[in-house]
């Protein structure tokens, strides 16, 4: 199957984004943001684990393989960041919403976060300030005021990912802000850490699913605070 991009508006918030227009065809991919696909119209068509899924709203937890085999299909895709939001207050907020921009923004920007250890909160920010270097489990450790045996078993049980994942979606979220910012794709993959525009296509591509070259020049962005 060829990949298509996405086109649409984009709305980009700390915390979460949307994505509404029509959809692209992407391989299968898994991704550390839960997932929901509102459809516009007819119901949204999907395989999940290998399985076809339809529904007028189809919710997807935090790295379930998914694929959408069908381009074109009108919808608007939430992705939802799982150290602010949990699986359930997502779905809290999104249950019985119409699929518009501004009423899923206002819906998302009121729900409630999740509580964060404070110590994973001083682990992400030694990330964040890390990002442009080669980022270590011992150096995030260290700026956190933890063991690596602490920080490793408080990755596992709070974060769900790996510290080294954990960096990889963050690099991730970053280039792709600064690429939809209107960078070019170089400059945000350098800014964000990765090694050149391909580690951050290929990044992208396996994360996703689709072509990060074709999908960002296609969506419209729009920043939320």
């Amino acid at each position: 199957m060829t990949d298509s991009p996405w086109q649409g508006a984009l709305w980009l918030a700390r915390d979460y984004c949307l994505i509404a227009g029509a959809s692209g065809a992407t391989r299968p991919h898994a991704h550390y943001a839960h997932q929901a696909l509102l459809a516009l119209e007819a119901p949204v068509r999907l395989t999940v684990d290998g399985q076809p899924v339809s529904g007028q709203m189809v919710l997807l937890e935090s790295m379930r393989v998914h694929a959408l085999e069908d381009a074109c299909q009108p919808m608007v895709t939430v992705y939802a960041e799982p150290l602010a939001f949990s699986f359930e207050s997502l779905r809290s907020a999104l249950d019985g919403a119409e699929p518009g921009l501004q009423a899923l923004a206002d819906r998302l920007r009121a729900a409630p976060r999740r509580v964060m250890d404070p110590r994973i909160a001083r682990a992400l920010e030694a990330v964040d300030q890390l990002l442009t270097e080669k980022v270590s489990a011992v150096a995030v450790a260290r700026q956190a005021c933890l063991s690596l045996s602490q920080l490793e078993r408080l990755f596992g049980e709070q974060v769900g990912l790996s510290v080294r994942r954990l960096v990889l979606w963050r690099r991730l979220r970053l280039a792709l802000a600064l690429a939809m910012a209107g960078e070019p794709l170089t400059h945000a993959a350098h800014a964000a850490g990765f090694a050149d525009a391909a580690h951050f296509s290929r990044t992208v591509r396996s994360t996703f699913g689709v072509r990060a070259d074709r999908t960002l020049r296609n969506l419209q962005l729009r920043l939320l605070e």
